[in-house]
Formats: structure tokens, C-alpha cells, sequence
């Protein structure tokens, strides 16, 4: 579903969806959080107090209208005076996110926020990142905490031994920063494992800013039958992508091969929680799918495909274990077992900066012999021979860079020695498929 700047969704199924998303991963609890929209009349609409989140249905939703009058099944949730307070601090926003993901408490346990300048995704979403102190849940002093922080002009707050409140113009916007706030934090505790964590300056950030090479219009033909396979493909492993914490709603790209100098690819500021065949677009010739536009990563996913005639699928991605490496100088070393070593050899590097540059030479580190990359401060790239392979791939480097950062509390690795990765390549080439 693309983005739009008017929203005809109601309310309450607004409201019902972001929640079931949030319980889904596994970012509240079935007691916590509270999820609200002011409508255009001044009303807030907001989920209630003590009904399951796991289960919960749009007649749920509480109205709280302008003059105070609440209509609806249940009492509204305890902590609607913050969400009150947020709403009269900052004409600004409509929507407010609030839960207990566990990565984000563990910053608000430690008194600390997690610094968004990790990779340029979370400072874009997120920017800076505001801290409230403590009060009493549901009470007016919270309200007033957290509200006299929002007036600064923050849109993400952590709440001292709490949780994390959010806030947008809309509650995709504020569902898109607190997802990517919470992934932000999961990676920073993760690469604290491994070691020194490296932030983006700046310039780098600025570098990231830079405006955007866009492609000119392709007259498109009608889509052949092999064209609509393959984008229902590329949907479906995006969309388990998402569910499987690989993913966010605003980052990741994936496309496939279609022709010699044709390929499809997910579109830009598309959510990729719900994309959809029509939110793909074709590149062919250089040239973009009229009224579309592909992911900034088209250029690089372009210039691999031009280079490298046997790669059929490439993604772009931020699970946050391998990510965790790419924010740090740990290596990920993939000799840890047959399997990850079969599919992801070693590992590469590329320098924050190159994947702005026009792809060429990223295009040049990468090859179906070395298929798996790290890019610094800004996730993984990932090539294959079909969207499958591409995708598995991706499960595997994940896996393997969890396990390593889970080794480190239980011992020393003892990785594959060079006789034994000779065995396996001789027993398996080209690496087996699942």
C-alpha cells in the first residue's frame, strides 16, 4: 500500500492494524501500550484500558471527543492524559505510538536514549531522540513530562523506567519511527557486544541527503506473464521479510531479473509491510515505469545485474545481528559452520559512501563467488540466483551473525580451518540449495 497524504482509512481500523503489527513483532505486551489519532474535529480517538492487544477488534476503539464526552464499549486507556498533553503541545501531531519494546526499555532502565546517528535511515525517521522523567503512570505529571519534552520539537521521547512514546502526522509515520527506533536499539546493544560502535558524522549523514538520480520514463509495454510471477514473488518475500525482523516498513530493497537489462524492483517510500504488486517498478534500458520510482538502491542493483549476467535477485536489508557487525570493526567471520560458509563465503566490506556513488564500484566487490557484503552503517546486500536463493541467503547471514554474537557469551569461536572449508568446497560447488 504506497503512501498518500490523505488517508481514507477510518480511525479505528487504523488503529487496529498498527496494533496488530506491533503485537505481532513482539514490540508490546498484551496489557501494554496505547496506540491514538486526532481526527479533524479535535477528537482522540485511542485503544482502550484492559483489553487484550493480541485480539484486539475496531468496536474496541475509544472516542474522546473535543469537549471531553468519551463514547465507546470501554474507558479509554489510563495514559490518555499524555497523549492529551502531546496533542495540545504540538499542533503538529496527529497520531501517538506508545509501548514497551524490550530493547527500548532496557535504554530507558539505563537512563539513556539510543543515538539514532547509527545509520541514516533511523536520523532521517527518528532524529533526535528526547528523554522525560519519571512519574506515575495515567498521571498528570507524566502528561506534563512528556508533553514539555515533545515541545522542544522531538518526535521520538523515552520515558525514564517506562517505555518509549512516538509521535506523526499521521500513525503510519509514527508506527514508521517507533519501529525503526525500536531496530535502532536492538542494534546498538547488539554491536556494544562486539565492540566500538561507529556514528555517522555530519557530512555523512548530509552525503545520505543528497538528491536523488532520477531515471527517465520508460514507455512500458503491458506486463507479460513471467513479469506478473515475478512481482508476486518479490512481494511475498518481502513481506516475510518484514515478518521475520529482516525488514523495516521504510528499509530494504529487493529486485529480481527479468530480461538482459530489465529487472523489477521495490519502489521508493513504499511500505514494505504491505507491498503490493502494483508498488513495484521495472527498470529496463536505464529507463524507470512511468509514475514510479525505484528504490535509491536501483543504481547499484542496475549496475550488478550489467556486470554480473548470473545473478537473477538482489536485496538490500538491515537484520540487526548483521547490521550489528556493519556498525562496528568486527569481521563476521562466516567459517562457523558448513551451511554458512557454503552460502555466504567471505564476507565483504563496503565503505559508507559507495552505495551513493553510481554503483559501479560496489558492483566491482561483489561477484556469485563472493555474493554477500556488508555496507557500513547501513545494513547488508545480498546477491542470488533467484529470489529464493537471495532470500535464503539473507536468513543464513542473519543466523550466523546471531550465533557469533551469542558465542561471545560462552567462549571463544573455533571457526573451520582452511583444510576443512577446502573439503567443503570440493563436496559442494556451486553451494547447495534448501
Amino acid at each position: 500500500m504506497s503512501t498518500s497524504t490523505r488517508s481514507l482509512i477510518h480511525p479505528r481500523d487504523e488503529i487496529v492494524s498498527a496494533m496488530e503489527r506491533i503485537y505481532r513483532y513482539r514490540m508490546t505486551t498484551t496489557s501494554g501500550g496505547n496506540l491514538s489519532i486526532r481526527d479533524e474535529n479535535g477528537s482522540v480517538w485511542i485503544t482502550p484500558a484492559r483489553i487484550d492487544k493480541g485480539r484486539l477488534r475496531r468496536e474496541d476503539i475509544v472516542c474522546v471527543h473535543a469537549e471531553g464526552r468519551v463514547e465507546g464499549l470501554h474507558r479509554p486507556s489510563s495514559e490518555f492524559p499524555f497523549h492529551q498533553g502531546i496533542y495540545r503541545a504540538r499542533p503538529d501531531i496527529q497520531a501517538v505510538v506508545h509501548a514497551h519494546p524490550v530493547a527500548l526499555v532496557a535504554f530507558s532502565i539505563c537512563r539513556q536514549v539510543p543515538n539514532t546517528r547509527l545509520f541514516p535511515q533511523a536520523w532521517h525517521v527518528c532524529g533526535q531522540v528526547g528523554y522525560a522523567p519519571y512519574a506515575l503512570p495515567g498521571s498528570e505529571q507524566l502528561g506534563r513530562n512528556i508533553a514539555e519534552v515533545f515541545a522542544q520539537g522531538v518526535h521520538c521521547v523515552l520515558l525514564e523506567n517506562h517505555g518509549v512514546v512516538v509521535g506523526g502526522t499521521g500513525l503510519q509515520e509514527a508506527f514508521q519511527r517507533f519501529e525503526t527506533l525500536e531496530f535502532t536499539a536492538r542494534t546498538v546493544i547488539k554491536g556494544n557486544l562486539l565492540g566500538s560502535i561507529r556514528y555517522l558524522n555530519d557530512d555523512q549523514l548530509a552525503l545520505s541527503q543528497q538528491p536523488r538520480i532520477v531515471l527517465p520514463e520508460l514507455a512500458t509495454p503491458a506486463a507479460s506473464t513471467v513479469e506478473k510471477e515475478l512481482r508476486k514473488e518479490i512481494c511475498e518475500f518481502v513481506q516475510r521479510g518484514c515478518r521475520q525482523r529482516l525488514m523495516t516498513s521504510t528499509e530494504g530493497s529487493f529486485s529480481a531479473r527479468l530480461a538482459d537489462d530489465a529487472f523489477v524492483i521495490t519502489s521508493y517510500r513504499v511500505d514494505r509491510h504491505t507491498v503490493a504488486v502494483d508498488d513495484l517498478t521495472l527498470v529496463q534500458n536505464g529507463h524507470r515505469e512511468a509514475g514510479k520510482q525505484p528504490s535509491r538502491a536501483g543504481l547499484i542493483h542496475q549496475a550488478i545485474y550489467r556486470r554480473h549476467p548470473a545473478v537473477r535477485a538482489i536485496v538490500n536489508a538491515i537484520p540487526v545481528n548483521a547490521t550489528a557487525f556493519a556498525v562496528t570493526r568486527s569481521p563476521l567471520d562466516a567459517r562457523t559452520i558448513p551451511e554458512s560458509y557454503l552460502f555466504l563465503r567471505d564476507v565483504g566490506v563496503i565503505p559508507f559512501g559507495m552505495q551513493y556513488e553510481d554503483g559501479e564500484a560496489i558492483a566491482a566487490r561483489l561477484s556469485p563467488e563472493r555474493p554477500v557484503a556488508l555496507i557500513e552503517n547501513d545494513g547488508v546486500l545480498v546477491l542470488g540466483t533467484s529470489v529464493l536463493d537471495a532470500f535464503d541467503r539473507l536468513e543464513v547471514l542473519e543466523s550466523s551473525a546471531e550465533a557469533l554474537i551469542n558465542s561471545r557469551a560462552i567462549g571463544a569461536v573455533q571457526t573451520m580451518d582452511s583444510a576443512r572449508i577446502e573439503e567443503l568446497m570440493r563436496a559442494f560447488s556451486p553451494a547447495p540449495s534448501h
